[in-house]
């Protein structure tokens, strides 16, 4: 298969290791300083290209690899809530293809999975009150992580209690705390922290009176989210529309 590449950072450079591995073929790489590629013949030639940038770049990325008529996966985040309903249209009606995840680590497909699942069984014992914390690296621009934010509407999909999340407590990189935990009784909270290099911890926490119960997802590394995006591309090269890890991994 022929890969292009949106974004050569320390996941771009990832997933292009992975992808070499697998027998797929690098034809394009694009990165801050060669945006002109996008309208190449050798980034025309790519069956699905890969995207990890940031908030800012991935609408106009996207938006490049629809007009070159290339399907598209992307990890990016922070560009849904003023986009996210032009972007389905044109790929449910539109002809175009965006194979999209907040995460695309395995482990965190299982994580919500469970996550789901124990969400409807806590929505028979009002007495837990749920929170939740995701820690990343001081990199991360967009808090909370659009990991977290998938994990939350997954809860408020199956705990009547909560109708909506919202921003906690924000712990940032240069040490200044902001936010709070105090919260509507409709609201799920989500705290975030930015430290070191932490790839991704994501915790949610039902809590009572009489006891407490948390899961947890830690990412020791950015290989389970590469491997990831090459199996999404992999997936991608045959299906179209607007696709999701629930496509992926049907559990």
């Amino acid at each position: 298969m022929k890969i292009a590449l949106i974004g050569y950072g320390k996941m771009g450079k990832m997933i292009e290791q992975i992808a070499l591995q697998r027998g797929h073929e690098i034809v394009s790489v694009i990165d801050i300083d060669n945006p002109q590629d996008f309208d190449s013949d050798a980034f025309r030639s790519a069956d699905v290209a890969i995207e990890f940038t940031c908030p800012q770049a991935a609408y106009g990325n996207y938006m490049k690899c629809f007009e070159q008529g290339v399907k598209l996966v992307s990890g990016s985040t922070g560009w849904l809530k003023e986009h996210g309903d032009e972007i389905k249209e044109l790929c449910t009606t539109g002809g175009k293809t965006l194979f999209w995840s907040s995460n695309f680590s395995l482990g965190v497909a299982i994580f919500r999975a469970v996550n789901k699942y124990l969400a409807k069984i806590m929505n028979n014992f009002p007495s837990y009150e749920v929170t939740m914390e995701e820690t990343h690296h001081i990199h991360k621009l967009d808090a909370p992580s659009g990991t977290a934010i998938t994990l939350a509407e997954d809860i408020l999909e199956n705990l009547t209690r909560k109708s909506t999340w919202v921003k906690g407590t924000e712990y940032a990189a240069d040490g200044t705390v902001s936010g709070t935990m105090e919260c509507e009784a409709n609201e799920l909270p989500i705290s975030s922290i930015r430290r070191d290099e932490v790839p991704g911890i994501h915790s949610i926490t039902y809590d009572s009176e009489a006891d407490m119960i948390t899961i947890t997802h830690d990412a020791h590394s950015r290989k389970g989210f590469a491997l990831g995006a090459v199996l999404a591309a992999e997936y991608t090269a045959n299906h179209e529309g607007f696709l999701s890890m629930n496509d992926l991994f049907p559990f």
